[in-house]
């Protein structure tokens, strides 16, 4: 996360003298803030280096912001903003304000776009805006937020929760999404040599779409997608595939049915044996068999 002082909008409110009353990381890439300003001013924002959700707690109707030619003032307490990245900003300052502020870097924003509702960040654009309500914003904000102490350790993990229940609504109602085109390209080949790597580590253990999806570093939406792509064939598939491969080195080498289902994932002998012959042909005895092998003799008990 960003350092609170590396932030364009704190950097600026710092230097106009407004006072920080609190502020607190709550998460990978969110921040909040409550700041306090009294004075006649113009402040620009200028390319802010992150995204910003401003709610006027207190006072505010001397404020306006300017749209091209023209202003457009504020109603006061409980008038929102929304400052994209990027996006330079003016404001004519006038009068006491008390403001919330959520702070959100780009990659996080971008990673919850992924996740959410997968999507290429690049077709998703947060939308500019000044005065606007919303009563669900503005709940959210004094009912989970204010209303914790954001440096007990209990408090902080609702106020993380909170935060990143704002982005996802800010994502959902306040951004222009574009229908989006699957990625080119599929997996990288650093991404698929690392889903290998976990599948020959793990592959006695079950493994789930999302356990495939966090070793390519995607969302299992955009990995399955991706690796359809690039492999030809479902993850799912894949696996199975490379399970029945190593069954078939094993049967060669003389292992026990019992024993190669465990070393393979498969849940019983049964359970090997059916998805053997479904993408073979042949049950495990018979490829031992067609490959001249004797299979490990089973163990017998001991005399009691």
């Amino acid at each position: 996360m960003t350092a609170l002082a590396d932030l364009t909008i704190v950097r600026t409110l710092h230097a106009t003298g407004a006072t920080l009353r609190s502020a607190a990381h709550v998460g990978h890439g969110l921040a909040v803030a409550v700041w306090d300003r009294d004075e006649i001013a113009q402040t620009r924002y200028d390319t802010p280096n992150h995204h910003t959700l401003s709610l006027y707690l207190e006072h505010g109707e001397g404020f306006r912001k300017r749209l091209g030619n023209s202003w457009k003032c504020s109603n006061g307490a409980g008038d929102l903003c929304l400052m994209p990245a990027r996006s330079t900003s003016d404001w004519d300052v006038s009068g006491p304000i008390r403001m919330f502020h959520l702070y959100i870097v780009p990659q996080a924003f971008d990673r919850a776009t992924v996740e959410l509702f997968d999507m290429d960040p690049a077709r998703v654009t947060l939308r500019e805006d000044a005065y606007f309500r919303d009563p669900r914003i503005e709940a959210q904000v004094r009912a989970m937020i204010l209303s914790r102490h954001w440096t007990l350790p209990a408090d902080r993990v609702a106020v993380t929760q909170a935060g990143m229940e704002l982005m996802a609504y800010l994502l959902a109602h306040m951004t222009d999404r574009r229908p989006d085109i699957p990625r080119r390209g599929g997996l990288s080949q650093a991404a698929s040599r690392r889903v290998r790597a976990l599948i020959d580590a793990r592959m006695e253990r079950p493994l789930c779409l999302d356990d495939l999806a966090g070793a390519a570093g995607l969302s299992s939406f955009h990995f399955a997608r991706a690796f359809r792509q690039t492999h030809g064939e479902t993850p799912h598939q894949f696996l199975t595939r490379l399970r029945i491969e190593r069954a078939q080195q094993l049967l060669r080498h003389g292992a026990s049915l019992a024993r190669i289902a465990e070393l393979c994932g498969f849940s019983s002998h049964s359970h090997l044996t059916a998805r053997f012959r479904a993408q073979t042909g042949l049950t495990p005895s018979d490829y031992q068999r067609h490959c001249g092998v004797r299979p490990e003799p089973a163990a017998r008990a001991e005399p009691v």
